[in-house]
């Protein structure tokens, strides 16, 4: 072989290598992190594992008499240190949680029954707020109790005030700033509200022998129920002689008025037909109470529900209710608050609820009569009834107008195709979706 010809040789020889190692080899595609979508949309086979099929009931209830482990199936061990063994009962998602829970959710449950209760002659008051519900940032509540005659004392917030009176019946008097007045009594399961600033009191009648028992809530997380204006202790703090020249009187006509606040305190038995002074100003265009307890609810497949917001209770701009019963084995279908905070309280039977905070993360919790709920906006949720006997609880929300997004309407009102290709349900089950809000789903 002549040089030229030798040398040439040399250099292809690492090239006609490499394309033989090529043409040998079967294509190579590089390796995709688990989850990531490829452009095969059509392709039946998933882009990710299945989701489980793992039974995630309730293991147990409030009433079951065992002793509680914490163990689903395969999962978890049993318990061998010391056990609060009525709390375990109460909280079967937190101790043996459903295999669908994952990541970091806040607490959204507290009962009022852990609340610190402020005692006073003639009634008491227990509060939730930021600080021992972290979660609830947006509204707050307080149970109160008024003995037949005792006064929650002549106040004001710088809050809306809204309430729904559990048991008995209520008093309530306001003043706007324009100096119209009103007087109302307010039964059980009806409504008033005050917005933010605007004085009022409340008293029990004797309408039911025990007085009245009713449920604050308020537009701030931040609420303290102990920070509120009051008439008696703005007075004690006022020199007097600033007293007597604002009311155009002599000193001595407040010789007699408290040192200190009143707050809740004996006082006679308002009566039922009380009228207030004729104001110059005129009565209030509006009422600030609402016949809640008198409205029909509208019927659904697993329960009812009745709404008062700004539409038919003009005056509440700030909080709006949903009254929901669930019958046994039904439930408040998977839904979420675009742009509302929830507070629920729970009237009677018993529930469990999983939020979803976006993320992978999902916690449930369990539920009894007086305990309370907080949903931050726009996390999905559902409430289901747990219990044999009807579910009853208040969907509490900051806003003037209630507003929810049903997950089954939503699906049902898109193209099927792209519920197919997220979901790969079957032509049969998307034709089943409703394109109505269902609301209270029936056992199937």
């Amino acid at each position: 072989m002549p040089p030229s010809t030798s040398k040439l040789a040399r250099r292809l020889l690492p090239t006609l290598v490499l394309a033989s190692i090529l043409a040998a080899s079967p294509p190579c595609i590089s390796a995709l992190p688990t989850g990531t979508p490829t452009a095969q949309g059509a392709n039946p086979s998933p882009t990710v594992p299945y989701a489980s099929d793992d039974p995630n009931g309730e293991l147990w209830n409030a009433n079951s008499n065992i002793t509680p482990e914490a163990q689903r199936g395969k999962y978890g061990a049993s318990v061998i240190g010391p056990q609060n063994v009525p709390l375990e009962l109460q909280n079967p998602s937190l101790l043996a949680p459903p295999t669908t829970d994952h990541g970091d959710v806040p607490n959204a449950k507290w009962p009022f029954d852990l609340s610190h209760n402020r005692l006073q002659t003639g009634g008491w008051a227990r509060q939730q707020n930021v600080n021992n519900l972290p979660i609830a940032k947006g509204l707050a509540g307080v149970d109160m109790r008024l003995e037949p005659g005792a006064i929650r004392e002549l106040h004001w917030h710088n809050t809306a005030e809204w309430a729904y009176v559990l048991k008995g019946s209520t008093q309530v008097t306001t003043v706007t700033a324009d100096g119209q007045n009103y007087v109302a009594t307010v039964p059980k399961g009806s409504l008033w509200y005050f917005p933010a600033g605007q004085p009022h009191s409340l008293q029990a009648t004797d309408d039911d022998p025990e007085g009245s028992e009713f449920l604050l809530v308020f537009d701030s997380g931040d609420f303290n129920e102990d920070s509120t204006f009051l008439l008696t202790d703005w007075l004690a703090h006022v020199p007097k002689e600033v007293l007597a020249k604002n009311f155009h009187t002599d000193q001595s006509a407040f010789d007699r008025i408290p040192s200190e606040q009143l707050y809740i305190f004996p006082g006679p038995v308002p009566a039922d037909n009380q009228q207030p002074p004729t104001s110059p100003q005129g009565t209030t265009p509006l009422p600030y109470t609402f016949d809640f307890a008198g409205m029909e609810p509208t019927q659904y497949a697993g329960g009812t529900v009745k709404i008062a917001d700004s539409r038919n209770f003009k005056v509440a701009k700030n909080i709006a209710v949903a009254e929901v019963t669930v019958e046994p084995g039904s439930m408040r279908e998977l839904h979420w608050h675009p742009g509302d905070d929830e507070w629920t309280y729970f009237l009677e039977g018993s529930a469990r609820i999983t939020v979803f905070a976006a993320s992978g993360n999902a916690r449930t919790f369990d539920y009894q009569a007086g305990d309370i709920a907080y949903v931050p906006a726009s996390y999905g949720h559902y409430i289901e009834n747990t219990g044999n006997s009807t579910l009853r609880l208040l969907e509490i929300l900051k806003t003037d107008i209630f507003k929810d997004i049903s997950l089954n309407q939503w699906l049902a009102l898109i193209p099927p195709e792209l519920v197919k290709a997220h979901l790969q349900l079957s032509d049969e089950t998307i034709a089943q979706l409703s394109k109505t809000k269902p609301v209270v789903v029936a056992p199937q």
